[in-house]
């Protein structure tokens, strides 16, 4: 397979099919690009009506130019199918190509992600544009990636997606009786007697069904996996040595773990809402880190790709406040801190006019050099360019965080306990608390993924575990590791049926020495304590009532009918030791318990000031720290003796990081 320039690629989205009558605009963007230490551009992204502006018809020759040229002058491409948005001929010849929504009513020319994945016309025609695309640029030097489509998401309800559903679940029951005992069909008797009467949830349809629900969701996941492959596979049939990528980026709605399998690369758009008037800076680059860390963790800890971020601010959020002068150096290299190996932009070029035409981009509408977003770009240009020796290496975290898609969906459905389950803000919540606590990395994994480099592993929210998954989890702990669980562990299998026999169910109970009677769901502004270590903390929303079945109580509640009840919980299992919490506490008891529990893991527990992140990386040489502040006011952090990439100048055994300031030490192993 071609490998990747040995180099961290900068660049962006460039759209010159938008400015073909504009010779002059191209001719300058390159010059632009080339002041601005930009290496790489993702073409072709939304190009289908130029690439193919007739069925069968086909006009590469600006293609041809614009790739060879920026070829040329040190600009490499990575080179999209343009599947992500259909031309105006495709849809008035293959109207069945056009999505169908939960309603039941068919989309309408128009928009972009609104193309069914099911449709034979559209799949072929697909299949038949990237088809020329890997003949023709398959074997050129300057194209290093293919880009397929763009921020796959969203589902279709057609009677093409309907009828690949019911295949789709036959395969996994295997009889409708299995089917109806997994979704507990029985309950208001919604009993099926045959696949052919299953229908997707319609909006207007079976809502009720939480398993019907799920495996509709868990179906797109694989229906979106499936299509993805074909394009892997007819690029890969022309253009064997060329990695894939496909643009991932914070939805909900696909399970990213499963898309991973096809491709090369992982890659993915970051959007955070920086400088929120509600929301400390720290907290909000913790967020960021977690999502760099989901990414990093679809494959086994592989560096990923920055595909797309904005150099100045978007269009799209409900108040477009622009990065403040220098935050835009800082969030860069804290995703190459976080194991990316590129720094992209959404976009090159602002648009004149549509939807995304006041849109930050790296060349504004003035189209010159002399705006400040363009010399931010530049100047981490230069940085990048500094730190070129990163490429490849690699985080080695021994902590981990399970946060499966799956489960957030089944968190989703439930119909208990409190609607305010916030399960992406509890997992925001540990990951900020685990990595201001202990300085150390914190990888973000899915349900399967190999457990065998981490000594500890937080497991929060874990509503929905299959045995198989509560086996792994027995035997991690079992040959001595150390696994932390919180409340609403394992209420639910895979297809959402209760576990019998108390909880956490799984055959988890010895394992944490604990089981839990109920939980009792506090309304708003409704508050518990407990004290630990001399301490008094605060606990909201959830209280779960457990009792010890062996596990030593490390704190209880002080008020209610439950008050002496545990909070936390620590039982010896195996060589190994497993902690549960039984409450949401506040962020401060958190920091105090991830602290004890990596220290005790064998993790390097740093003590860092609350505005600054952490991030090593390692390839088989040497070791690279990189040390961040998200704050507005200088601070003094203890470092390693080494030197500074980005400034050149040696460092240790402490450094003054001024506001928004970074350093990456690099030292021998």
């Amino acid at each position: 397979m071609k490998k990747m320039p040995p180099v961290l690629l900068h660049g962006g989205d460039y759209n010159p099919d938008q400015w073909l009558d504009h010779p002059d605009i191209l001719a300058k963007d390159v010059e632009l690009m080339k002041e601005a230490n930009i290496n790489c551009v993702s073409m072709g992204i939304f190009a289908w009506s130029a690439l193919e502006p007739e069925e069968g018809h086909y006009t590469f020759d600006w293609l041809d130019e614009r790739i060879n040229t920026l070829y040329k002058n040190g600009i490499y491409t990575f080179l999209a199918t343009p599947s992500a948005a259909r031309p105006a001929w495709l849809d008035e010849a293959y109207p069945e190509a056009m999505r169908v929504a939960a309603d039941g009513t068919r989309n309408r020319h128009g928009n972009r992600h609104n193309s069914c994945l099911s449709s034979p016309a559209y799949r072929e025609k697909v299949r038949q544009i990237d088809t020329q695309l890997a003949k023709r640029y398959g074997s050129h030097p300057g194209v290093i990636l293919w880009h397929i489509s763009n921020e796959f998401s969203g589902e279709c309800f057609c009677p093409l997606c309907v009828e690949r559903f019911r295949g789709w679940l036959k395969d996994r029951y295997g009889s409708i009786d299995k089917l109806n005992h997994a979704w507990w069909t029985s309950f208001w008797s919604h009993t099926y007697t045959s696949f052919d009467q299953i229908e997707p949830p319609y909006t207007n349809g079976e809502r009720s069904v939480e398993g019907l629900i799920l495996d509709w969701r868990r179906f797109t996941t694989w229906n979106t996996t499936e299509y993805l492959q074909m394009e892997v596979d007819t690029l890969k049939q022309y253009a064997p040595d060329v990695p894939v990528t496909t643009n991932f980026h914070a939805t909900d709605s696909l399970d990213y773990a499963k898309l991973a399998e096809p491709i090369d690369v992982i890659s993915w758009d970051s959007y955070p809402f920086w400088h929120k008037p509600d929301e400390t800076l720290p907290y909000t680059a913790a967020v960021t880190s977690l999502m760099h860390s989901r990414m990093r963790g679809y494959k086994a800890g592989q560096s990923f790709l920055l595909m797309e971020s904005a150099p100045a601010l978007v269009n799209w959020q409900p108040y477009n406040k622009i990065r403040r002068p220098g935050m835009h150096r800082l969030a860069s290299l804290q995703a190459v801190a976080c194991g990316s190996d590129s720094v992209c932009y959404f976009q090159i070029r602002k648009a004149r006019g549509s939807a995304e035409q006041f849109h930050g981009a790296v060349i504004d509408h003035l189209g010159t050099n002399e705006t400040r977003i363009f010399r931010e770009v530049k100047e981490l240009g230069a940085d990048l360019q500094k730190l070129s020796c990163l490429q490849g290496s690699r985080i080695h975290s021994k902590a981990a965080m399970l946060a499966d898609r799956q489960n957030s969906w089944a968190l989703d459905l439930c119909q208990g306990f409190s609607r305010n389950r916030n399960y992406q803000e509890t997992l925001d919540r540990h990951f900020d608390a685990f990595t201001t606590a202990t300085g150390c990395d914190l990888d973000v994994i899915s349900f399967g993924e190999d457990l065998s480099p981490y000594s500890l592993l937080i497991l929060p929210m874990c509503y929905t575990l299959s045995e198989e998954e509560a086996q792994r989890i027995r035997e991690f702990t079992e040959k001595g590791d150390t696994v932390f669980a919180t409340y609403a562990l394992a209420y639910v299998d895979e297809t959402l049926l209760a576990h019998l026999g108390g909880l956490p169910g799984g055959g988890l109970k010895d394992v944490f020495g604990i089981w839990n009677e109920e939980v009792d769901s506090l309304y708003p502004g409704e508050t518990n304590h407990t004290f630990y270590q001399g301490q008094e903390y605060t606990i909201r929303d959830f209280c779960e009532v457990l009792h010890l079945q062996g596990a030593e109580s490390l704190c209880s509640y002080e008020e209610d009918y439950y008050a002496g009840n545990p909070v936390l919980t620590k039982n010896s299992f195996g060589k190994g030791s497993a902690w549960y919490l039984a409450a949401r506490t506040d962020d401060a008891f958190l920091r105090k318990v991830y602290s004890e529990l990596a220290a005790a893991a064998g993790l390097p527990v740093q003590a860092l000031p609350d505005t600054v992140e952490k991030h090593v990386r390692t390839d088989d040489s040497h070791r690279y720290t990189f040390y961040l502040n998200f704050s507005t006011e200088s601070v003094t952090v203890d470092v390693p003796e080494g030197t500074d990439l980005l400034s050149g100048n040696p460092c240790g055994p402490s450094a003054v990081l001024p506001a928004y300031g970074a350093i990456c030490i690099k030292e021998d192993l």
